[in-house]
């Protein structure tokens, strides 16, 4: 077995043991086999980096055999720049998650456990398929443990929730199928991606195509208007479920847009680059708007979310190497962010049982390691210079005023309601003085809360301080997709 089918099989290994044997009156056991196989999971990944050769834009770690002989479908595997730090970004907010819910999961601690691992291996699948159906079916496949986690551990309408999430995502994939079925047949019956990439096709099978995955990958991003379903998954869902679906699931999406939509249809993007970028755009300055008027942290984090995840579709479609580079760089930035963002929250809601702002007010006060935390994180959401939030952001807007001047500032006045939105929850939750009971008990965070903030911590300033780690690997695979993208692929 390679590296890669190492780093998805070992987590659903565990997830599946976990699933099987593990009972409640056996919960202490569960979670350090849970903690051992996130932490494996997450040491397997690390050789992917270090063996990484950066000055090639090939796909390294390849693995590649038949599966289904009849259709032609192939277990294909392998990593470029692109999709290389996405990989233990996945293992890494693993590992945070399971220690996040120690003592706060009581019930069926083993099937909260093995979902999450289950879900882990999955999305590394999904980072990793160089197959167009090994893809579809890593894809969909996030959706089972999502659900359950949704759906069983969430909040009071989490049934509601969980099938908005799952009829929404599963309404937008159901194209991304068709679409793949297409070039199938087209391509002569290859699901290879890379004879996808050299396909031509005519302008009206590219716009198809292109708003056939826009379907699939706008709803998991969320872009704007498909975005409706976020809040409310993240209101009902329990701390680790938003905490992953904020850092890694909305990824999928983009991801999705890099490895599908641009290269299998370059001119329909081109062609269509202005209605992304407008979308982007509401999604940036509008969803931050709406951000500020919410009552319930978890809700004005999601929308913030939404947000952020526009910087990264407007730096895709604006064709240059900044501006892709800089929207990959937010996805892993974001990544490290939300689930900060979302684990706060978690590290509240645990005490007081409340979401809503105005239940809070001088936590600083009764809190104060936890709130210098929540500090460095609210800070990062504002996308302040020195952490990780900044950097994608920064190159985004550089790359958007290049492109147009006014593109580019309309992005960048959205860090100023980025950090009004921030601020004032910070403000409204810590600052101040004890505004109710619930505070005055409230105790300062223990070893293991510790533990978790500064692990988020340290990644959110390394990356802020040093994102030369992050960007060198990518520089060569976006040089090539830009390439790429250029020549036309309308038959001639």
């Amino acid at each position: 077995m390679g590296l890669l089918s190492l780093a998805i099989w070992v987590p659903i290994l565990f997830g599946a043991v976990l699933l099987a044997l593990g009972r409640d009156d056996q919960a202490g056991v569960v979670r350090w086999i849970a903690l051992i196989g996130a932490v494996v999971s997450l040491l397997i990944t690390v050789p992917l980096y270090t063996g990484f050769v950066v000055d090639s834009a090939a796909m390294q770690f390849v693995e590649n055999m038949l599966w289904i002989e009849r259709f032609n479908v192939r277990y294909h595997l392998g990593v470029d720049g692109i999709s290389l730090w996405l990989i233990p970004l996945t293992a890494f907010i693993t590992v945070v998650v399971v220690i996040s819910a120690w003592e706060v999961i009581t019930e069926r601690v083993n099937q909260y456990m093995g979902a999450f691992l289950i879900l882990s291996g999955l999305m590394i699948g999904v980072f990793s398929a160089l197959d167009g159906m090994l893809f579809y079916v890593f894809f969909e496949a996030t959706l089972i443990p999502m659900y359950l986690i949704i759906g069983i551990w969430g909040g009071p309408n989490k049934i509601y929730a969980a099938f908005k999430f799952f009829l929404y995502t599963l309404m937008g994939s159901l194209l991304l199928l068709i679409a793949l079925i297409y070039l199938y047949t087209q391509s002569g019956g290859s699901f290879d991606l890379a004879v996808w990439y050299a396909l031509p096709l005519s302008g009206k099978a590219q716009a198809f195509i292109f708003f056939a995955f826009l379907a699939a990958f706008a709803v998991k991003v969320p872009m704007w208007p498909v975005h409706t379903w976020l809040p409310d998954v993240h209101v009902e869902a329990p701390t680790g479920g938003s905490a992953v679906l904020a850092a890694i699931m909305l990824k999928l999406g983009a991801y999705g847009f890099l490895r599908f939509s641009l290269p299998i249809a370059p001119d329909a993007a081109h062609e269509y680059a202005g209605v992304m970028i407008t979308l982007s755009l509401i999604a940036v300055v509008y969803v931050g708007l709406v951000a500020m008027v919410q009552q319930d942290m978890k809700k004005l984090v999601a929308y913030s979310s939404v947000a952020h995840m526009g910087f990264v579709t407007l730096g895709f479609f604006i064709f240059s190497d900044l501006g892709v580079s800089g929207g990959i760089v937010q996805m892993i930035a974001h990544g490290f962010v939300s689930a900060a963002m979302f684990l706060s929250i978690g590290v509240l809601y645990d005490r007081v049982h409340s979401r809503e702002i105005a239940s809070y007010g001088g936590v600083v006060n009764t809190m104060p390691k936890f709130a210098a935390f929540a500090l460095l994180f609210s800070m990062a959401n504002c996308g302040l210079p020195g952490t990780a939030g900044f950097v994608g952001e920064w190159m985004v807007i550089l790359g958007a005023v290049k492109y147009n001047f006014w593109i580019g500032f309309a992005a960048a006045s959205a860090l100023i309601f980025g950090a009004a939105y921030t601020l004032w929850m910070f403000k409204r939750v810590y600052l101040g003085p004890v505004a109710n009971h619930h505070v005055k008990d409230l105790v300062d965070i223990n070893a293991r809360e510790f533990l978790v903030m500064a692990l988020l911590a340290i990644a959110v300033l390394y990356m802020g301080i040093y994102p030369k780690l992050f960007t060198d690997v990518m520089d060569t695979s976006v040089t090539q997709l830009l390439k790429q993208i250029a020549i036309s692929k309308l038959p001639v």
